[in-house]
């Protein structure tokens, strides 16, 4: 197998560990696409199109996005697996690019070896943990931000997938955050319409809960409790876990990515039903919401139900997703607008002494609402795109409505997850009936 090791990395372990090291690979993208933009002007001097300069630039500040981002793993690739939800929104000519560069990120990075990934098998499971297991495959199938995937069969014949944290990985996500919210106005080119501050601040808060898989196998073992017996879910059993190796059963199946980028019609239909269903039931059957909604969390199983895996990042909502957001959604639907406002300052989303006028604040929360205006909606890039450019326009109404609001530390995580789900969906050109699943699950919505 090819080894990956950074070079800076002195111990072996298949990430880059040091500080120094890691802050200059992310430096470097800002300055790399700085001098691809003098280059730019420079041609656009020699006759080529203003155009054709901006797609050559936006390929190559795609490509080194990944190349850094993917190879130092940590926080800097789950930031960039967090962007890559997004793509929907990038504006079509630059989006091809960024359109690989960051789906790429979703199931793809350098591996570290195979000793060292026996070394912390021991560590974690005991010096004879491969009696545990009848096989294991030591490439491994997939990899993430903090750890990669092996399959496996464990000693009673059940498949299994077998996570392995990187060695460092704490180390390198603490890095990689702080550095990352110096460096958050280069993303926000990325997703306009999406403020990225807060993102970095989120991924920051959880770190820690995800560096634990013990945490992650309970979230798991919660879930998979919750939809036991669903006929669209499968959510996989936890076999075994420590610290940093987590056993779970195996998944086959199609991934989203795939099914995203040539699936019929009628499959992103089912897939992207499924997946809303997903989203909207899980706070009221678990408690829990799934907060890393990427496609390399999904899957289509052989037996027609969607597969969902990494339950590391899960908001807990012992009390099911807060009513005032099924009623504030049905007040902009019916465009109520005094009674919107109240509600929203009452639930505390309008800071105290701002003044806003009650129309304009309907104006720009009501586009969000059209998905459940009739009875299936077709969630597009198209669209996406359109709401992004709308409340990202700095010289429009919607800006600044939107930057006098605010959104309460307890709603960050929905906020962020039904966002990165709706990405998804228009991704997959999803048609669907959202407003009945949102009517069936989300409190406050259907009644007064």
């Amino acid at each position: 197998m090819t080894d990956y090791r950074d070079r800076d990395d002195r111990d072996g372990t298949g990430i880059p560990r040091r500080t120094a090291a890691r802050t200059a690979k992310l430096a470097s993208l800002p300055l790399g696409v700085a001098g691809r933009a003098v280059g730019g002007w420079g041609r656009r001097l020699t006759g080529q199109s203003a155009e054709e300069v901006n797609a050559t630039l936006s390929a190559k500040a795609a490509e080194q996005v990944f190349e850094v981002l993917g190879a130092l793993k940590g926080g800097a690739m789950k930031f960039g697996q967090a962007l890559s939800v997004f793509e929907a929104a990038v504006p079509d000519e630059m989006a091809a690019p960024y359109r690989d560069a960051l789906t790429r990120l979703q199931a793809a990075a350098p591996p570290m070896s195979s000793r060292q990934t026996h070394r912390v098998l021991a560590e974690q499971l005991g010096r004879s943990w491969r009696n545990r297991f009848a096989e294991f495959d030591d490439e491994p199938t997939a990899s993430a931000s903090i750890g990669q995937v092996h399959r496996a069969v464990w000693h009673d014949g059940r498949e299994v997938a077998v996570k392995v944290q990187y060695p460092g990985a704490d180390e390198a996500l603490r890095s990689d955050l702080r550095q990352l919210q110096r460096l958050s106005r280069l993303f926000q080119a990325f997703v306009p319409g999406t403020d990225v501050k807060p993102l970095l601040a989120e991924l920051a808060a959880r770190m820690d809960e995800e560096l634990d898989y013990r945490g992650e196998a309970d979230n798991q073992r919660a879930f998979a409790k919750a939809f036991a017996d669903d006929e669209r879910v499968r959510i996989p059993r936890v076999v075994a876990s420590a610290p940093k190796v987590l056993v779970t059963e195996w998944l086959t199946g199609t991934p989203l990515a795939k099914i995203i980028s040539g699936g019929d019609t009628a499959t992103r239909n089912a897939v992207g039903a499924m997946l809303a269903e997903f989203h909207y039931s899980s706070p009221a059957k678990a408690g829990l919401l799934h907060s890393d909604p990427h496609p390399g969390n999904f899957l289509l199983l052989e037996d027609g139900r969607l597969g969902v895996i990494d339950f590391g990042a899960v908001a807990r909502l012992p009390h099911g997703i807060p009513r005032h957001l099924g009623e504030m959604t049905r007040l902009a639907l019916e465009r109520r607008s005094e009674k919107l406002m109240e509600l929203l300052r009452e639930a505390g989303f309008v800071r105290p002494g701002t003044d806003l006028h009650p129309e304009d604040v309907l104006a720009y929360l009501a586009p969000f609402t059209e998905p459940l205006a009739k009875e299936r909606f077709h969630f597009t890039r198209k669209w996406m795109q359109q709401q992004a450019l709308r409340v990202g326009d700095s010289r429009g109404q919607d800006f600044r409505v939107g930057r006098s609001l605010n959104l309460p530390p307890e709603y960050l995580m929905i906020h962020r997850v039904t966002a990165g789900s709706t990405g998804i969906l228009c991704q997959l050109d999803a048609e669907i009936p959202v407003r009945a699943i949102v009517e069936r699950w989300q409190p406050g919505f259907a009644d007064e």
